[in-house]
């Protein structure tokens, strides 16, 4: 029985030490001589995707019929709101100061932004802007899998709601309203300030990265995440990349 309780709680300790690498925190630093990737994405074998909601509450405040949700969204073969970011930076630049503190507004039943990008560690502000119940829930995607970050009712126009966000394995938040089954949005949590979102071209650049070998990955609030290889940066140097979903 004792060596039970000893594996259960050994079992416990790695898993607890194991939360605690994915969350560890990243390390600001001054960058010398930094490197830089660019390159484009294309859509690659991504579909455009819409979803169809039928407005069934509040016409007043938004609209009747049905609303579309454009989940993946393509464009001339660029998909639009994705990310290009390196995998378990542990240290560089420093994060812009917009990325840690972001505002989400709730206005004629629908999130604005649609999409956003906060740092991880970052606070992000709800305000409910319309004169009926929002129930503003988030979730962090993890694979196929989705946890809960914050759930919060926000009855009246005015209401406002703070929380510090910290993902624990994923870097990508789904947002939605429990009182409104056809809100959706996405966010993606930077868990470095070396990602990219990519242009209406399919462009990117990061910049002002430590030399070294990383990993890049691919990012889409509804596509997921994609393993795009190993780069090399060197001191100064431009590494050009062609990427694909």
């Amino acid at each position: 029985m004792k060596e039970f309780v000893l594996r259960a709680v050994c079992a416990l300790g790695v898993i607890s030490f194991a939360g605690a690498a994915q969350a560890a925190r990243y390390k600001e630093i001054n960058v010398n001589n930094g490197g830089t990737i660019s390159g484009k994405v294309a859509a690659g074998k991504a579909a455009a995707k819409t979803k169809s909601f039928t407005i069934s509450k509040d016409p007043q405040i938004c609209g009747t019929g049905t609303r579309d949700v454009s989940l993946v969204e393509i464009n001339n073969g660029v998909v639009k709101n994705a990310v290009v970011y390196l995998y378990k930076v542990k240290q560089g630049k420093p994060f812009p100061k917009e990325l840690k503190a972001v505002t989400l507004n709730q206005k004629e039943c629908t999130f604005a932004p649609l999409f956003a990008v906060m740092a991880n560690g970052g606070k992000i502000t709800a305000v409910n802007q319309d004169p009926t119940l929002h129930n503003i829930h988030t979730y962090e995607i993890i694979g196929k899998a989705r946890r809960t970050v914050f759930n919060v009712s926000q009855p009246k126009a005015g209401d406002k709601f703070t929380k510090k966000v910290k993902m624990r394995r994923g870097v990508g938040m789904k947002i939605e309203c429990d009182a409104h089954d056809f809100m959706h949005g996405y966010m993606f949590i930077a868990p470095s300030p070396y990602y990219a979102v990519i242009n209406d071209k399919g462009e990117f650049k990061i910049d002002n990265i430590p030399p070294g070998e990383y990993k890049v990955r691919l990012w889409h609030g509804f596509l997921g995440e994609k393993k795009a290889g190993k780069i090399k940066v060197t001191a100064g140097g431009n590494t050009r990349i062609n990427l694909s979903f």
